[in-house]
């Protein structure tokens, strides 16, 4: 069977509906944290009775420096463990890259080398070879053209010109 493409209104609608319920259930989800927090908090925090004499007070304050102290002691052990987590997940990853086989290919640059340095590159220190890629080339000798005179015309018709001229043209052609 052929499947019928969507228009373009049935596919509005269908996307303003599926964010109308994402919207419900994110409110939900909203009100439902704030209630898990008020009941945290009923549990593990009594109402706090202040005693009226000082001395009464300051046990008071060591008592919570005491839980603060602890309570940071586990933070600092949760984040320790967390960045051990995520370490691990990397390389996991890594790992998981590695099996796969495929790899990311850097971006190669443009170098520039000479005919030696290639050489060099290949074949390695020891051998050094220079490699002078004009001496295989043929040599072409060029081949000088003859140039025409060109004959300046307005020194010719002064020379012409006068009685010398017009005897330099008899004698010539006698």
């Amino acid at each position: 069977m052929s499947e019928k493409k969507m228009t373009s209104s049935r596919r509005l609608t269908l996307k303003s509906l599926l964010l109308a319920i994402a919207k419900t259930l994110l409110e939900k989800e909203a009100i439902q944290i704030i209630k898990d927090k008020e009941n945290y908090l009923t549990e593990h925090c009594h109402p706090l009775s202040l005693p009226g004499s000082t001395q009464d007070l300051q046990e008071l304050c060591r008592k919570l420096h005491q839980q603060i102290d602890q309570i940071d002691e586990e933070r600092y052990d949760m984040e320790s463990k967390v960045q051990k987590a995520t370490k691990e997940v990397d390389d996991l990853k890594i790992k998981v890259v590695d099996l796969v086989g495929k790899f990311k290919k850097p971006a190669l640059r443009k170098v520039r080398m000479s005919a030696d340095q290639m050489l060099q590159a290949l074949l390695g220190s020891k051998h050094k070879v220079s490699l002078d890629l004009r001496a295989n080339l043929k040599q072409v000798k060029k081949e000088v053209k003859e140039e025409v005179q060109e004959v300046d015309w307005r020194k010719n018709i002064e020379d012409k010109a006068g009685m010398d001229g017009r005897k330099k043209m008899f004698e010539g052609e006698a």
